[in-house]
């Protein structure tokens, strides 16, 4: 799939702005503070309705205005669609001319991968990134996981409100049998929809990684939990029902699973350099292109926000050779400049774009 075109009205710092791209590689390039990553953050809001950089929607709309539009047209090989985002006092997401009810309707019809500097973090900082990287990426294949967790997360504020009553108020614990059995109900769900996608990026990753550290590193990933069952997850929610009391939350669940990738069977968030590192994460993301293209048949969109400031220029050049059939929309400071690669280029400056010829 591939996305045509985009319209900008307000976003950020552009005021009006049509970008045509090819379904190959584009590269945006241009100073510092100029807008390059607003593109990408647009595309993103197409495929999932919010921002990658701020939960606050007003911060999207231009200085001294009061709503935003942004309209992407996209192509897939069985369809053309468009995707329109309305933002003013209020968010209106509509597809295909229909206006959505829910915010996971619009999962799906754009499917991107992106890669962005402080990605890093999702390998370097605490599980809380690492899940929320899982519940993205499975939620634009499978929005029935979407509706699972959110019954798990409001099961388990109601479980953890209830935790506080019984501390601070001295009520019953008998309540809490009816949390614990829809908590481990939708907590065995989210398990296997998070095993099922890690096992098919274990399929993908250790190959690809290999072709772009021209065979330096072998990496691995392990996901850690200690709720495998609804009947695992009960006996581990009754087994710690005073702990959980005397602190007032739910101490374990799947909200609290991880997963750890190894480079050369050690641990990289412990032991790898920042190289290292980053170069575990594209290998990550091109997994992720694997996957989403197996499951839709056709690849996803690869977004890449300041691509070329992370990698030498070896492990770029292996990068962007063992993507075949994809669009990718490349921001960086600079042009590209890699040898016997087709590609589009667009200069950004002050919030205009400028196709180069």
């Amino acid at each position: 799939m591939y996305i045509n075109k985009i319209k900008l009205h307000n976003f950020r710092n552009y005021e009006d702005q049509e970008i045509e791209f090819n379904k190959n590689i584009n590269v945006v390039y241009g100073d510092n503070a100029q807008g390059k990553t607003n593109i990408l953050e647009s595309i993103f809001l197409c495929s999932f309705g919010k921002s990658f950089r701020t939960t606050k929607e007003k911060e999207l709309i231009k200085f001294g205005q009061d709503h935003l539009t942004v309209e992407a047209e996209y192509q897939k090989k069985d369809r053309n669609g468009k995707v329109k985002v309305d933002i003013s006092s209020k968010k209106q997401i509509s597809v295909n001319g229909i206006k959505i009810k829910k915010l996971s309707e619009v999962l799906g019809n754009i499917n991107i991968v992106i890669f962005t500097p402080e990605d890093i973090n999702i390998l370097r900082d605490g599980p809380v990134n690492r899940r929320r990287f899982l519940d993205m990426m499975i939620g634009q294949l499978r929005p029935n996981y979407v509706y699972n967790l959110n019954l798990y997360l409001k099961t388990l504020e109601q479980r953890n409100n209830y935790l506080k009553q019984i501390k601070e108020e001295n009520k019953s614990q008998d309540l809490l049998d009816i949390w614990d059995e829809k908590l481990a109900e939708y907590g065995e769900i989210i398990y296997r929809y998070r095993v099922d996608y890690v096992d098919k990026i274990i399929e993908k990753i250790n190959d690809i990684h290999s072709k772009i550290t021209d065979q330096n590193e072998e990496l691995t990933i392990e996901y850690v939990s200690n709720c495998e069952n609804k009947d695992n997850y009960l006996g581990l929610l009754k087994e710690r029902r005073k702990l959980d009391i005397i602190k007032g939350f739910t101490t374990k669940g799947v909200h609290r699973d991880d997963f750890v990738i190894y480079i050369n069977k050690k641990e990289i968030n412990i032991y790898g350099s920042q190289g290292q590192n980053r170069t575990a994460m594209l290998s990550l993301k091109l997994s992720e292109l694997q996957v989403i293209k197996d499951e839709i048949g056709e690849y996803p969109i690869l977004l890449l926000d300041d691509f070329m400031s992370e990698l030498d220029s070896t492990r770029r050049k292996n990068f962007l050779e063992n993507i075949k059939d994809t669009q990718v929309i490349i921001t960086g400071t600079e042009k590209l400049d890699i040898e016997n690669l087709e590609y589009l280029e667009y200069n950004v400056s002050n919030g205009k774009i400028f196709k180069q010829k």
